[in-house]
C-alpha cells in the first residue's frame, strides 16, 4: 500500500472538509482507552488551537491513521494518540507513517519522543521494533543511570 505522510495543522483542517472528515473517522475509530477525551472533536481541536499537528498517513485521497504532534522546546517532535483507521489496521498503515515520519525528522535534524508511562506492552514492543529506545536520564542527582519515561527514534534505528 503506497501511503505518504501528511500534515494537517490548522490551517489545514479549516480548509479541506475532506481532511475532517478524515481525522475525526480516524478517532472516533480508536479504542477509548487510547482518546484521552471522550469525545473526538474537542481533542482534535484542542490539539490544532494549541499550535501543534498531526501527521497523517494518506493513500487514495483519504487519511487511514494519524500520531498527534507537539513541538518541545528542543526542537524535538513529541508523538501520542497513534491511530489507524479500523477499516485499514493489521495492514502496516502504523508502521508506514511512523516510518515516514522518522524519515522526515532525520531530514529536518528533529529527535521524535514518545512518552511510554501510560503505553500497553503491546504498543511498548511496537515502539522497539521501529527503533525507539529509551533514554538513559544522567542528571547529576542521580548517581545510577536511570531510564527516562520516554523513548526516543535510536538515529541508527529503522526510521
Amino acid at each position: 500500500m503506497p501511503v505518504t505522510l501528511q500534515y494537517v495543522d490548522q490551517a489545514r483542517w479549516e480548509a479541506d472538509e475532506q481532511v475532517r472528515i478524515d481525522l475525526v473517522r480516524i478517532y472516533e475509530d480508536a479504542p477509548q482507552e487510547r482518546m484521552p477525551t471522550p469525545t473526538v472533536l474537542p481533542f482534535i481541536e484542542q490539539h490544532l488551537s494549541g499550535q501543534h499537528f498531526f501527521a497523517c498517513a494518506h493513500f487514495n485521497d483519504r487519511l487511514l491513521g494519524a500520531v498527534a504532534i507537539q513541538e518541545g522546546d528542543d526542537r524535538a517532535w513529541w508523538l501520542s494518540e497513534l491511530c489507524v483507521r479500523k477499516t485499514t489496521r493489521r495492514r502496516g498503515v502504523g508502521s508506514r507513517l511512523m516510518a515516514l515520519l522518522g524519515e522526515q525528522a532525520k531530514q529536518e535534524g528533529r529527535v521524535l519522543r514518545i512518552a511510554t508511562t501510560t503505553l500497553p506492552l503491546a504498543d511498548r514492543m511496537l515502539l522497539s521494533k521501529l527503533g525507539y529506545r529509551p533514554v538513559a536520564d544522567s542528571s547529576p542527582e542521580s548517581d545510577q543511570q536511570a531510564t527516562s519515561d520516554f523513548v526516543e527514534l535510536d538515529p541508527q534505528g529503522k526510521g
